[in-house]
């Protein structure tokens, strides 16, 4: 029997559903932003040729590799620019207890090289105008992945008709078969496998503060994978909402698990809780048209157990 023909194949975020690929503890790593706005089509490296204009070579690479995470945003819609017109750049703190999202706005983009990048990624506000959050970044990025264009648009465009001033469309986020793909920033949290109605949920969520578990990736300022996952799967079990009611604090490897399971201490409301992560390789294999063979990632919670709370002096 001949293989079927590529362009007869589903996206790799259809096949990843159908594998039943759960998105909890895929999130990528950011800690902090440069969003920096790029109305018009974007090609694959469109990222990449803003910054190559707008910084010298390596400027980026230590910070990117500490956590910072340049991207390009636009509103959802008719992508036009004038070559006048002066463009947004937004500057985000997400760690927990740090978060701030502040506004710039630039003619030239060698105006962004002014920028003190390390007080950014290091979390230190200060760089221009403060605004209120959150900021609602969906991956539409189809130059990437025709899943993020796919799924992403119709997401992008229903947030942009509820949230007008909060609804961007973003550049590659990572994780093309969790598409539709939300940021929520400076939250933090990034979603997948979102239509417009789980992203108006999860809107309806960080407007009020809190985070809607279903769908999350993770929290992007865990370190790992299983840091995301822990946290995900204390939410779910104590019913916790709040920004910061679950962080990871610590984790060790399981002994014998050859590095598969891992204990997560995360910080809850009132007390820590040792949760205990394994991986179990791959739900499944299937092939896609876009991105190839899929073979989504498996994470269990093995147990969830809360420690006594630390006596405090005095």
């Amino acid at each position: 029997m001949s293989e079927p023909r590529s362009d007869a194949l589903p996206g790799c975020a259809v096949v990843t559903r159908l594998l039943g690929g759960n998105p909890a503890g895929t999130a990528a790593r950011m800690t902090s932003w440069l969003l920096i706005e790029q109305p018009g089509p974007w090609q694959a490296d469109a990222l990449e040729r803003v910054l190559a204009e707008a910084f010298p070579p390596g400027r980026l690479d230590v910070l990117r590799a500490g956590g910072l995470r340049p991207l390009l945003v636009r509103r959802p819609g008719r992508h036009h620019r004038s070559p006048d017109a002066r463009r947004a750049v937004f500057v985000a703190s997400g760690r927990p207890g740090w978060r701030w999202l502040e506004r710039i706005e630039v003619s030239d983009l060698a105006e962004l090289a002014a920028l003190d990048l390390e007080a950014v990624g290091a979390g230190v506000p200060g760089h221009g105008v403060p605004v209120e959050g959150p900021m609602f970044l969906v991956c539409t990025h189809g130059s990437k992945d025709m899943c993020c264009a796919v799924l992403g648009r119709p997401v992008a465009g229903a947030l942009a008709q509820n949230h007008p001033d909060r609804a961007w469309e973003v550049s590659h986020l990572g994780g093309d078969r969790w598409a539709g793909n939300l940021l929520v920033v400076p939250d933090g949290f990034l979603h997948g496998q979102l239509g417009p109605d789980e992203a108006a949920l999860v809107a309806k969520a960080a407007l009020a503060g809190q985070v809607e578990p279903e769908h999350l990736r993770g929290r992007t300022s865990a370190t790992t994978p299983w840091a995301q996952f822990a946290e995900i799967a204390l939410r779910k079990a104590m019913g916790y909402r709040g920004v910061d009611s679950a962080v990871a604090v610590d984790e060790r490897p399981v002994a014998g698990s050859d590095g598969h399971a891992r204990v997560v201490t995360v910080l809850g409301v009132e007390r820590e809780y040792e949760v205990v992560v394994r991986r179990n390789g791959v739900v499944g294999s299937g092939v896609s048209r876009c991105s190839g063979r899929i073979e989504p990632p498996s994470f269990v919670t093995e147990g969830i157990r809360p420690l006594e709370p630390v006596a405090l002096p005095g």
